[in-house]
């Protein structure tokens, strides 16, 4: 079966299949596609599954701090290089070439970083995985548009948005679980085995597109060399910025600097040459422009909250990663329930994709709103009814977005236009970890100084609390000259705890604001023209 077909190599042709139709469906196509999206699961997953295991990973190749910090942003700074580029490869080499060749290195990236002994072997293999796997992804998301049509697409489309948006959801809780029962090495190994099997299925079974090779000699090696200093430069920049205390480190200046440069002579060299290495003419469709916000929004929401929600249960209620992941489970189920009661609602009524994402975002919101009066008691009860919300809310904006974005494209679009959504969506995960984490350590360390003015030293209140601890320290057989050095030290730790939640309750806050701006940008997009398949 071959999707495509080609008088000139020199020029791309329409793709053959109806927008509508797609093409017949059989159990060979099925089990390859479904192949597919398992392999872009590991590679969104390799994302987030480190994180909870970032100590173990540091004590085995003796790193520093500020060195295993490198295992995720190396795979992040490459990760977001590839998947703009796919669409290129994908229409030179084939869709399926492109994604059998990224699964396979992937694989052997992932064995390698198992098999890693210093850090700067660590660092080297992770950014090759990233940049591998990277494709894996936008292929997956056009592939559903090549293959299956616009009729069929909710359906499919509520498979790939609860791949995407589970996958980092529960990364770091299956990393804390893979750690803790063998050892962070198996954090990549386990890659192996699933990454063999789905490049030989993909391989066997699918034949998504034709190659064009011919495009080849028109590949612009010079807007690669741009867009890799334009788009790593900035995501060095997102991802170590709050660490380094951003513009007072040199290197975050001159990685800005660099990031400006080479996005000024990228933009300029793609907007002006005839085979651009990037094609952005996706964004002239205003739905296509709004739904990459809308994706920027939701990146901002999976990436962020995926990270605020554990550090709070870890520095504020002291939880590990088995009982952080215990305590979420929660929204990766909410997550399941949405996606094929989404799907059946808006194929039985022909719901209006905009209805579903101002749903969603209204979901978003609300959760991020529930959150923000949290205390420093909160567990499973309070956490349940925003988690639901927030599943829910993530899986109807996921599949909206991504009916909205691709459904006014004319096919010869979608694999461009596949890669740039994915992109902006990571980018906004990358400028919602930057700012979140930015804002936790300002607000921490507003509210630490704030509640420090109210404890001054000769307070009545202070005085009286601190003598009774120190009594209640005597009585338990303490040593009278340690006894209020303790009461002191509970008083510091209670004072840091409360700072913490004030601060993540202003970030939930800020997180709503950013929902209710998404919300309502809602409206400008238009309703998708392509009808959608309501019965079987």
């Amino acid at each position: 079966m071959s999707v495509t077909t080609l008088d000139d190599d020199d020029a791309p042709k329409p793709l053959a299949p109806p927008a509508d139709d797609g093409v017949p469906l059989n159990k060979r196509l099925l089990t390859g596609f479904f192949a597919m999206v398992f392999g872009m699961f590991m590679s969104i997953l390799d994302i987030q599954i480190v994180s909870a295991s970032m100590a173990e990973i540091q004590a085995g190749l003796s790193a520093s701090a500020s060195e295993v910090s490198w295992v995720q942003t190396s795979y992040l700074i490459a990760e977001v290089v590839m998947i703009p580029l796919s669409g290129t490869l994908s229409r030179i080499f084939s869709t399926r070439v492109v994604f059998c060749v990224s699964c396979a290195t992937f694989t052997l990236f992932s064995f390698l970083c198992g098999t890693a002994t210093s850090i700067e072997e660590m660092i080297i293999w992770r950014a090759a995985q990233g940049f591998c796997g990277g494709a894996m992804i936008p292929t997956v998301f056009a592939t559903i548009y090549l293959i299956f049509g616009r009729q069929r697409q909710i359906g499919f489309g509520a498979l790939i948005a609860l791949t995407a948006t589970l996958a980092p959801t529960i990364g770091p809780t299956l990393g804390g679980y893979i750690t803790e029962a063998m050892s962070w090495h198996w954090l990549f190994f386990v890659n192996i085995i699933p990454g063999i099997v789905i490049t030989f299925l993909v391989w066997t079974l699918m034949d998504i597109d034709a190659p064009q090779h011919g495009l080849w000699k028109h590949f612009d090696f010079g807007g690669l060399v741009l867009m890799a200093i334009f788009l790593g430069s900035m995501e060095y920049v997102l991802e170590e910025g709050a660490r380094a205390d951003w513009f007072d480190s040199r290197r975050i200046v001159w990685f800005s600097l660099a990031a400006v440069i080479a996005a000024f002579f990228f933009f300029r060299r793609v907007l002006t040459r005839p085979h651009p290495v990037v094609d952005l003419s996706a964004f002239r469709d205003r739905n296509f422009a709004v739904g990459s916000i809308f994706g920027f929004a939701l990146g901002v929401g999976l990436y962020g909250i995926t990270f605020i929600l554990p550090l709070f249960l870890a520095r504020v209620r002291g939880m590990n990663a088995m009982e952080i992941g215990e305590m979420l489970w929660v929204t990766g189920l909410a997550m399941m329930i949405t996606a094929p009661a989404s799907m059946m609602i808006v194929r039985r009524f022909e719901l209006d994709p905009r209805i579903l994402l101002a749903f969603g975002f209204s979901l978003m919101l609300a959760a991020s709103w529930t959150f923000s009066p949290m205390t420093a008691e909160w567990g499973y009860h309070e956490m349940f009814l925003p988690q639901i919300m927030r599943g829910c809310g993530l899986m109807s904006c996921m599949m909206s977005i991504n009916m909205i974005s691709m459904g006014t494209l004319p096919m010869e679009q979608v694999k461009h236009a596949s890669g740039l959504y994915t992109l902006m969506r990571n980018i906004g995960g990358a400028f919602g970890l930057a700012i979140l984490t930015t804002l936790l350590n300002e607000r921490t360390s507003h509210h630490w100084q704030r509640i420090g003015e109210t404890l001054q030293a000769g307070d009545p209140r202070v005085e009286s609390w601190l003598a009774g601890l120190s009594a209640h320290y005597e009585a338990a057989g303490t040593m009278l000259n340690s006894t209020d050095e303790m009461a002191l030290r509970l008083l510091s730790h209670l004072v840091q705890r409360e700072a913490w939640v004030l601060a993540f309750s202003d970030i939930f806050t800020v997180l709503a604001g950013i929902f209710a701006l998404a919300l309502a940008l809602v409206p400008v997009a238009s309703r998708p023209s392509h009808p959608v398949e309501v019965s079987e």
